[in-house]
Order: C-alpha cells, then sequence, then structure tokens
C-alpha cells in the first residue's frame, strides 16, 4: 500500500489533508514551504491569511449558519515536524514528501519519521476551514511553527492577534485522555576544545558504532528506559580507557527532543588484544541489561579506512576528562513527580554530539513540570563539563502549563466524551513540552486543552498513527465544535 491509500481513509477530509501536508517538506526552523501551502490553502478556500512577526500563519473562519453570534474559538497546532530517517535510510527530507502506508490500523512512513506529531492536528484545522457542512462557532486558526526546536513559534506570538477565549491544541497522543498540563523545558549546549595528538603510521584503526535502538520522544518515552547510544558509546569508551584507544571523533544522536539511537566514534588502538577483551566484555553487559527493551541493539567495531598516514586523535588527558564527563552527566529521568503518581516531573536527554577536530559540541534538553527542578537539571548537566573547563549554557527556556482548577472547555468536553464514547475520558498531564503555557504569556486568560488521536513512537522512524482512533479524534472535534 502506498500514500494513495491514506487519502482512501476515513474521514478523507482529515486524510486528504494530512497527505498534502506531508508532500510538503517542513524541518523546524524552515518552514517557508509549508506556510506558503497553509496560504494558498485558505485562499483556495475564500479565507485570508495573516502571517505575524513569528512567521506564525492565523487563519480566520465565520461562524456557520447556526453557530452565529458565538464567541469565537482558537484552533492550534504546529507546522513543523522532526526529520529523521532510520539508520542506514538515505532520504532526502529538503525534496522528498513523506511516503506512507497503510498497515492495518496503522499509517506509517518507510524508513522516516512519519509527522503526525503535529501534522495530524494542523491536517484536523485545515480540514474544518475547508468544510462547508460543519456547525462550529468563529474560528481562529492559529499555526505556530518552530515547536520542535524550541517553541520559536508560540515563543513570538504577540498579544492582541486573537480575540478567542477557548482554545483546542490539536497536539496530544493518546485519544482517552484530555491532557490539561505539560513540562517546560531548556536546551543546555557544551562546547570542549581538546589538544590533539598525531598518531603516525597509527596501526589498527577502529570504527565502533551502535545502533538498531528504539529512540522516541525525548520526553514521553524518558521514563521507559530506552538506551541512549550517546550514553552506551561514553561507557564503552570508558571502559576500554584512554590507554586502549585514542578517541578520534564521535557523532551520535539526531534531534534536540529524540532519543538518540545511534552514535559512531573512531579510534586508533593502542592495544589490540585488551580492546577486544574490554570491548566484547562491556558490549556484553550492555546486551544483556537491554535485552528485553532493546531487541534491535546493534554494537559493533570494523577496521576503519583511513585517508592518508597519520590520524589526529585527543591527547590521553583531554580523553579521560571528557569521557568520564559525559559518563557523569545527567540523562534519563531525574525526579518523578511527587504529586502526579506515574508522570515524570524532570528529566534530561544527551541528545547529540559532534567532536572532531579539536572541538566537541553537545546539545541536550532538559524537561521539568516545576521551574526550580528545570533549572536544578539544567544546572546538573553543565556541572561535569564545567569543572573540566569546557564552555556550558543553558538557553532557549519555555515554561510549562499549570492545569487550571476551573476549566469550562474540560467540563464540557468530558460530558461530550461519555455522551459520545460511553465511558470517561482520563484527564492528566505529560511530561513533554506543549505550546499551550507559552501561548498563556500572551494571553494568560485563555481556557485550553490538549487532544489528539493515538500517535505512536514519534520522534523516531517507527512514528505511526491510528486510523480508527484518527475517526475517534475527528467525531470527538467536531462535535465539540457544534456545542461552542
Amino acid at each position: 500500500m502506498s500514500s494513495s491509500d491514506v487519502r482512501a481513509l476515513e474521514p478523507q477530509a482529515l486524510w486528504n489533508c494530512f497527505a498534502d501536508l506531508n508532500a510538503v517538506p517542513r524541518p523546524s526552523k524552515r518552514e517557508e514551504r509549508v506556510v506558503a501551502f497553509v496560504c494558498a490553502f485558505a485562499e483556495k478556500h475564500g479565507l485570508q491569511p495573516q502571517i505575524d512577526t513569528a512567521g506564525n500563519v492565523i487563519i480566520r473562519k465565520p461562524a456557520s449558519a447556526d453557530r452565529q453570534h458565538r464567541p469565537a474559538v482558537i484552533m492550534q497546532a504546529h507546522l513543523d515536524m522532526v526529520h529523521k530517517a532510520g539508520d542506514g535510510v538515505k532520504f532526502d527530507f529538503d525534496q522528498q514528501g513523506i511516503d506512507m502506508w497503510v498497515d492495518g490500523d496503522w499509517v506509517r512512513a518507510r524508513g522516516t519519521t512519519l509527522g503526525a506529531d503535529n501534522g495530524l492536528g494542523a491536517a484536523a484545522i485545515l480540514a474544518v476551514l475547508a468544510a462547508q457542512d460543519l456547525s462550529h462557532p468563529p474560528i481562529e486558526a492559529l499555526f505556530t511553527l518552530d515547536e520542535e526546536q524550541g517553541m520559536g513559534g508560540a515563543l513570538g506570538l504577540q498579544p492582541g492577534l486573537l480575540t478567542g477565549k477557548t482554545m483546542l491544541n490539536l497536539d496530544s497522543e493518546e485519544d482517552d485522555t484530555f491532557t490539561i498540563g505539560c513540562a517546560g523545558g531548556i536546551d543546555t549546549h557544551v562546547t570542549y576544545e581538546y589538544q590533539e595528538i598525531t598518531h603516525a603510521s597509527p596501526g589498527l584503526v577502529a570504527d565502533i558504532q551502535i545502533s538498531g535502538l528504539r529512540g522516541g520522544h525525548s520526553g514521553l518515552q524518558i521514563h521507559e528506559g530506552r538506551a541512549n547510544a550517546n550514553k552506551l558509546m561514553a561507557r564503552i569508551l570508558s571502559a576500554c580507557g584512554e590507554q586502549v584507544v585514542a578517541l578520534s571523533t564521535m557523532r551520535g544522536g539526531s534531534a534536540r527532543n529524540a532519543i538518540p539511537t545511534q552514535c559512531t566514534a573512531r579510534v586508533v588502538v593502542l592495544n589490540p588484544a585488551q580492546f577486544e577483551e574490554c570491548f566484547q566484555h562491556e558490549a556484553a553487559g550492555i546486551r544483556d541489561e537491554f535485552r528485553l527493551i532493546e531487541p534491535g541493539l546493534s554494537i559493533t567495531r570494523t577496521t576503519a579506512q583511513v585517508a592518508g598516514d597519520s590520524v589526529q586523535t585527543m591527547s590521553a588527558e583531554a580523553q579521560r576528562a571528557f569521557v568520564l564527563a559525559m559518563q557523569a552527566l545527567v540523562n534519563g529521568v531525574y525526579r518523578m513527580s511527587p504529586v502526579v503518581p506515574g508522570l515524570v516531573e524532570a528529566s534530561s536527554n544527551f541528545s547529540t554530539i559532534d567532536l572532531t577536530h579539536g572541538k566537541a559540541v553537545i546539545s541536550s534538553l532538559q524537561r521539568s513540570s516545576v521551574e526550580s527542578s528545570k533549572v536544578d537539571v539544567a544546572r546538573s548537566f553543565r556541572a561535569p563539563f564545567e569543572l573540566i573547563g569546557a564552555q556550558a549554557h543553558s538557553g532557549d527556556p519555555y515554561p510549562g502549563w499549570s492545569p487550571s482548577a476551573e476549566s469550562p472547555i474540560l467540563d464540557k468536553m468530558k460530558r461530550l466524551y461519555h455522551d459520545l464514547f460511553g465511558h470517561e475520558v482520563k484527564i492528566g498531564a505529560c511530561h513533554a513540552g506543549l505550546e499551550c503555557g507559552v501561548i498563556a504569556m500572551a494571553y494568560p486568560d485563555l481556557d485550553m486543552i490538549s487532544f489528539g488521536p493515538n500517535i505512536h513512537e514519534a520522534h523516531s522512524e517507527k512514528e505511526c498513527a491510528s486510523v480508527s482512533s484518527a475517526q475517534k479524534f475527528w467525531k470527538l472535534l467536531t462535535a465539540t465544535l457544534a456545542e461552542l
């Protein structure tokens, strides 16, 4: 089955908008093409798009005949997506649309992220804007930019542009849960400049590769104990030690908000016999520890093909300090919430590393639903690098979203959900960044709720969206609009 089969799914209005959206490249910070697509879509349907100073798109649609004189409702989703291909998959995201297929009840992409996060939410808004047969109040559709790389669009949203007092955020990923709170986040970056030494006629040069990990969303999956490829590589390098291997290059991870699935390091082997023993012992231990949760884990070492007759590596002193810092950095769950059972309060993700030519650059993302612990976990990530003289700083923070004790939209949608589906909806908060908290800085009086269809493995090439759940989501969305 191919992308054309996706267009045949019900509701066709939703899936056709999603297929059209997925044909347009839309990486964070380079959303020009998808903004042009959305604006053209609006004009095609007789609506006038507005682009604000942050690049966000606002499209207003008058109320249907039966909902005249009702207050406007804001429908919000972000246009960007995480562009990530699987290990060994060659895909030109700048030129190719997402290659989708239908697998029973699931829509998947071949070898890449699907873009259901947040493409299905954006597609739902487009479908509502295009519809002629839906009952709805005046709509203010807000399409934000750069959500996946720091909430840039939401942070730049200016007060006074929107008149609605109720906002439907369509960026949640469980169809039986209404989200009314989320974590805030902060990025931490590290730069470490180190002394290099030259190995003339270096003998054995090896490439160590870790791949095949599950990866996933660094907020939603952080509590599941999934392996982080960058941390595993630090562990192997530490086990071998600077007297056995000299580190030349190290690269891992692809996105700040994704658990890294692969990491590669090139080393000059100083003691081949001891390297083999240390490597095999540590790799065996890792495989055993993660055998249940990471069935695709691969840890290999191969002889590298070296251009020229010398190799540059870190000095032994610099390598020891840096590898120990990577071992010590905070990664994974930092603290569970004492208020909400089962909810992660604070976490950290060792997102990417690029080490070569005398400089190592690291990116990471810390999240917390409590502002003080967000600052603390970022400080803890920086600490081991500052101890070795690296430059470390945290920036681009965005706030969390605190649940409201009184929410008319929550009360209304709880009743609607029960009437439509015959059981109570769950109410929760998530350990991921939603734009609600950021938007509330400019519009503090908004009554907000977040909901969406079932989407699994977001931010990874295994991302998939449920067809039946999308139907449920659409039914709830349209029923809600008809009552607002």
